[in-house]
């Protein structure tokens, strides 16, 4: 695992050095939900929801608040361990892994509360999401090895590929505390990315954000998963967010899932409408 180097060896590379490797929809696995069920003592947070997404797609995760979408994210990313049922992705039994297992089989992950470094500058900040599949061990590190260095120069030149791509290069020298919430969570985005997912994770991506942010941050995603075909999990109470740029929604209450279809069919679930409105709306 590197270090990260430090600001002092920061050079924005040039364009031709900036090329991001870009993932195939035909090398992304499909993930696959299968029955899952998890009690903690008398309460009963996930009841069995079943769902897949395909290769490439976005798909959302709503429900009123305790309906189990974080819950869920976290069996997935195996933050817990549930009771019965399966989680597969592609031939992997998620379920048998540990998280640093699945994020070593490509599943990156958001969190709903922010988790950067204050101090570290954004673009190493960015650089801690490549641990996971950095080769260089401590001591080679350490020693400052020709074949740790060349890692190195690899991972930066891509950590600054990743904040042009996103319009964060100008602040990419900047310390992370001293940027908005809204430049902050298109960071931890980017930390994200850095890991080269198959799949994201994103848990309430626009929460604090302004209206006008949302939309940036929808267009992001969107644009990202374009360019690099990786698919895409989204637990997000936004509902313009979710039904703007999910291919498919899957709705979850009290733990059971309600329904599943395409944004507009589930926008008009008499369940859907009930569970957000209430009966007499």
């Amino acid at each position: 695992m590197t270090t990260v180097p430090s600001a002092s060896d920061d050079t924005v590379p040039s364009a031709s050095d900036r090329a991001v490797p870009g993932a195939s929809v035909t090398g992304v696995p499909a993930l696959h939900v299968d029955e899952i069920r998890l009690r903690f003592g008398g309460v009963v947070a996930l009841d069995g929801p079943s769902f897949s997404i395909e290769p490439g797609h976005i798909v959302g995760l709503i429900g009123p608040n305790g309906a189990g979408k974080t819950t869920l994210f976290n069996c997935i990313s195996r933050l817990y361990q549930p009771d019965s049922g399966r989680i597969t992705f592609g031939d992997t039994d998620l379920l048998s892994l540990t998280a640093d297992g699945v994020a070593d089989v490509g599943i990156a992950r958001t969190f709903q509360n922010i988790g950067l470094f204050p101090t570290m500058t954004v673009v190493d900040n960015v650089l801690t999401g490549a641990y996971s599949r950095t080769r260089a061990g401590f001591v080679r590190t350490a020693l400052g090895l020709p074949s740790s260095r060349t890692e190195e120069r690899r991972e930066r030149a891509e950590a600054w590929a990743l904040l042009d791509s996103m319009n964060l290069a100008h602040v990419g020298r900047e310390p992370a505390g001293n940027l908005p919430y809204g430049t902050l969570k298109r960071v931890e985005l980017a930390r994200a990315l850095m890991q080269r997912p198959k799949l994201l994770m994103l848990d309430e991506p626009a929460n604090g954000l302004i209206h006008e942010e949302v939309l940036e941050l929808a267009e992001t995603v969107r644009a990202l998963r374009d360019e690099r075909g990786f698919s895409v999990l989204l637990v997000e109470h936004h509902m313009a967010m979710v039904m703007s740029i999910s291919d498919r929604v899957v709705v979850l209450n009290f733990g059971q899932k309600v329904t599943e279809g395409e944004p507009s069919e589930v926008a008009a679930h008499p369940e859907v409408v009930e569970a957000y409105l209430g009966g007499a709306a």
